[in-house]
């Protein structure tokens, strides 16, 4: 069974990276959903737009293959220069990423959801609201495509925004971002310190998303194992309450 990577939010998790800056992952395990069907990954893997390229989600999916062993399937639903609104339950974007998610899951398990997005929501009147705005796709999201027991990863906008912005606001999107992942359980937040971007000061560049990858595969490992502890402690619990009802 192909274990699947649901890949959601605005440009920078659709991928802008140049893809002569970086040399190309050559893995026969990994895949992407192409009209209900997985075929073999190429570039790019979210082709949302013409600019669509190099995608973090590729370093994070060549990880995961190798270390456990299994074919991953990447199911592509980001869209560039979306805001949070746009993602809300019921919408276009939202309502997609179900479908995608639900269809992919005939055929694999999904086993993780990136997530990055928030450059949209930089202004004065959207970043307050953002955490609020995005716990409720983030519930929905679980509840209907069944993902509870499944990674969630979040990762932080760069900092290189402050030039494009001329403003900070960005830290207050990923003040949001992490006090969400420290708040509710299998999320993870992933920073984004010291990342480069492409020439337009907005889009991480294509070196910098292969780096980004992996530090979301590191935080995937971390809940993995969190989970793993979870579930062993709760089965040797449980273990011991039986033998305490037969004594």
């Amino acid at each position: 069974m192909i274990h699947s990577i649901l890949i959601i939010g605005q440009s920078n998790m659709g991928g802008r990276g140049f893809k002569d800056e970086v040399p190309p992952i050559i893995n026969d395990k990994l895949y992407v959903l192409r009209n209900g069907r997985w075929r073999a990954m190429y570039v790019p893997v979210n082709p949302d737009r013409i600019t669509s390229g190099i995608n973090l989600v590729e370093s994070f999916a060549d990880l995961y293959a190798k270390e456990h062993n299994v074919d991953v399937g990447i199911i592509p639903c980001a869209d560039g220069g979306t805001s949070l609104d746009q993602w809300q339950v019921g919408g276009l974007l939202f309502d997609n990423a179900c479908y995608m998610a639900e269809l992919a899951s005939r055929t694999s398990t999904i086993s993780a959801v990136l997530w990055h997005q928030g450059e949209s929501d930089c202004s004065e009147d959207r970043y307050p609201v953002y955490k609020e705005k995005l716990a409720v796709i983030f519930e929905e999201l679980r509840r209907r495509i069944g993902l509870k027991d499944v990674p969630f990863l979040v990762g932080g906008l760069g900092s290189f925004l402050s030039d494009f912005f001329k403003n900070n606001n960005y830290l207050y999107i990923n003040k949001a971002l992490k006090q969400y992942a420290d708040e509710n359980k299998m999320t993870g937040y992933v920073s984004a310190e010291g990342l480069g971007a492409n020439p337009d000061n907005i889009h991480f560049s294509a070196e910098a998303l292969r780096e980004f990858g992996v530090r979301y595969y590191n935080e995937f490992v971390k809940i993995e194992d969190k989970n793993k502890v979870f579930i062993e402690k709760s089965t040797l619990d449980q273990a011991i309450r039986n033998d305490i009802e037969h004594l």
